[in-house]
């Protein structure tokens, strides 16, 4: 509510056709106005294809299916259901963990050591632990101009030595631009 107390009289913009355009495809767009101009319909008669349609959405229907829903048939607890249901007690991630026993202890093979030292190389925390000192080396040129690049590169120090700007006198060219960047602007 603020934001209105300060605002001016503003200047009357006549309407273009662009921005005629604009409201009338609005109003199109509208979900209120669209039934505004909504006359009285034409009742269609009941063809067969309407009687199709009407008797599959009853079909499809989450409520009206169960309507004439008669007693079922049981079927017998056939071998391949019992494999089924074997299989999805296996598969269950509940009852997965209800018989389980003692493990079997592997061996330490030369293979798990091996697995067990390239974990602990690819750790995110292990991997400093053991950091020794580093070992010094020389300031080659060719280190200087990399040192040199990563100041150009860093999103920081870019700015520390700006100098001052030259300004450019307003030509007829950026005269044209700005007025162009007025009429394409979204919020004008």
């Amino acid at each position: 509510i603020k934001y209105k107390e300060s605002i001016g009289k503003g200047t009357p913009i006549p309407d273009l056709p662009e921005v005629k355009r604009v409201k009338e495809t609005q109003k199109h767009i509208s979900s209120v106005l669209y039934k505004e101009d909504l006359g009285t319909g034409i009742p269609t008669p009941l063809t067969p294809e309407i009687e199709r349609v009407r008797r599959n959405q009853e079909h499809i229907s989450s409520v009206l299916y169960k309507e004439g829903l008669g007693t079922g048939i049981p079927t017998p607890v056939t071998p391949e259901m019992e494999r089924v249901k074997r299989n999805q007690e296996n598969i269950s991630s509940v009852s997965y963990r209800e018989d389980l026993g003692t493990g079997t202890p592997t061996p330490v093979t030369p293979e798990i050591e091996r697995v067990k030292r390239n974990q602990e190389n690819f750790s995110s925390v292990l991997y400093r632990e053991d950091l020794g000192t580093g070992t010094p080396i020389p300031v080659t040129p060719e280190v200087e101009r990399v040192r040199r690049n990563q100041e150009h590169i860093s999103s920081v120090l870019y700015k520390e030595s700006v100098g001052t700007g030259t300004p450019t006198p307003v030509t007829p060219e950026m005269e044209r631009v700005k007025r162009n960047q007025e009429i394409c602007s979204s919020v004008l």
